[in-house]
């Protein structure tokens, strides 16, 4: 599908924010991991939710579902010896299900994306899945990649967190089933901290008990544990949130977004201070950010790891701000759906921006008085790229097209019906 991005004067109007996915996924993770019946209120719909769904279900737990719950019954620690898994271009859900396939004695997971999910490393997971005893066949980390499992065991276990904390929250998933209690060590560094810490919060409700250290580098996760069936409510998405109230900031809009909490454990949340900072008239009172944009905003600078799904919205944001933006501490973004700096700065680019990249850093040269657009981009397969480059062309002068623009629905399926509810200029070209 194609996005025909139109130059959109005002947004206006009001919108339940979509459901976390990160949270989604977490709790559709541990509930099929309980011995017993969990519920899960206000479920997020998206390709990488749905791919969740399915390979949970092929590795046993049964899932009843209506528009508003999904109610699963759990495998625990018993998944069904399947033979192949399938996550479409998910690789939360790769990475977190490599671990609970080791339970299994052989699991072939598919390459569905070889353009996009097929060429991202899993090096750091497999590493460490080998100290356990369990033998993994890929081509240099990459997909199509064989699990042979069995008897996964714990003890003393080091992981690197330099490329994505994916790789530990997978093994803070699996390793409280294991019998024998297990010591991880994070390598290097760790990303995405504050993610890190979602996957702790949803273990504590799943009755899981894991000792971390105050810089989350070190854990203690006693053995011999398991998974409480229990009820979880799914809180608004501040990562697909970011795209909407970009596109505000950069534009004459009156528009409020619900069910965004202001005490949520989501990195992303930091996207209203940063636009706060970056002078956008806005208030978040009640679960609600509304935010009155006139168009006006001014350059900042900021690490970009606090709120890495929300990086791509606010550059956008920062193509229209007075001064040069800096976002630092981005290099994960390297190893995302695409390469999110390169490929995103080059379609900037195209579009009349001027944008500057670094190892680990996206440096923004602002223009207030708006880019030229009127070009076709490509999207890289990627969601975020999507949606910050729809933020781009609302305020350009020529609009823009995006290629491939469906894929959007790897996140937010209704990202552009929510746009057009608030007045943008949208056409859809299947």
């Amino acid at each position: 599908m194609k996005a025909i991005v139109k130059p959109t004067s005002r947004l206006e109007g009001e919108i339940n924010a979509l459901s976390s996915k990160n949270y989604t996924t977490r709790y559709m993770l541990v509930g099929a991991l309980a011995d017993g019946t969990s519920t899960i209120q206000y479920p997020a719909r998206s390709e990488d939710s749905d791919a969740m769904r399915r390979c949970i279900r092929d590795l046993g737990a049964e899932l009843q579902e209506d528009d508003v719950r999904m109610v699963i019954k759990g495998f625990g620690r018993h998944p069904l010896p399947v033979k192949e898994l399938n996550v479409g271009n998910a690789g939360a859900v790769l990475r977190f299900l490599m671990s609970i396939a080791s339970f299994c004695p052989e699991v072939t997971f598919i390459n569905a994306y070889p353009e996009s999910l097929g060429k991202r490393p899993h090096n750091d997971l497999i590493e460490t899945l080998g100290q356990m005893g369990v033998r993994v066949e890929h081509r240099d980390g990459k997909l199509p990649i064989t699990i042979h499992g069995g008897s996964p065991r714990g003890g003393k276990l080091s992981v690197s967190g330099s490329v994505s904390s994916q790789f530990l929250s997978s093994l803070l998933f699996m390793t409280p089933l294991l019998n024998e209690d297990s010591e991880i060590e994070v390598l290097h560094d760790l990303k995405s901290k504050i993610i890190v810490r979602q996957t702790l919060e949803v273990l504590e409700k799943a009755g899981i008990q894991v000792e971390a250290s105050s810089d989350l580098m070190h854990y203690r996760v006693p053995g011999g544990q398991a998974y409480q069936p229990k009820e979880y409510v799914v809180q608004g998405d501040y990562p697909g949130s970011a795209a909407l109230l970009a596109a505000a900031a950069v534009t004459d809009s009156d528009i409020r977004i619900h069910r965004l909490e202001e005490t949520s454990k989501q990195g992303e949340r930091a996207v209203v201070d940063v636009l706060r900072a970056m002078q956008v008239p806005l208030t978040h009172q009640n679960g609600t950010v509304h935010v009155q944009g006139n168009g006006r905003l001014k350059a900042g600078e900021f690490d970009g790891d606090v709120f890495t799904d929300a990086v791509l919205a606010m550059v956008a944001a920062a193509v229209f701000a007075e001064g040069t933006s800096r976002f630092y501490n981005v290099e994960n973004l390297r190893y995302k759906e695409c390469d999110r700096i390169t490929d995103f700065v080059r379609e900037l680019n195209k579009a009349g921006a001027h944008v500057e990249e670094r190892q680990s850093e996206i440096i923004v040269h602002g223009k207030p008085e708006g880019v030229r657009g009127g070009v076709e981009i490509d999207a890289h397969f990627d969601h975020r790229v999507i949606m910050a480059l729809t933020v781009v062309g609302l305020r350009s002068e020529q609009g823009l097209v995006i290629r491939d623009a469906h894929h959007v629905a790897k996140s937010y399926p209704t990202y552009f019906d929510h746009l057009l509810s608030l007045g943008a200029r949208i056409e859809r070209i299947d």
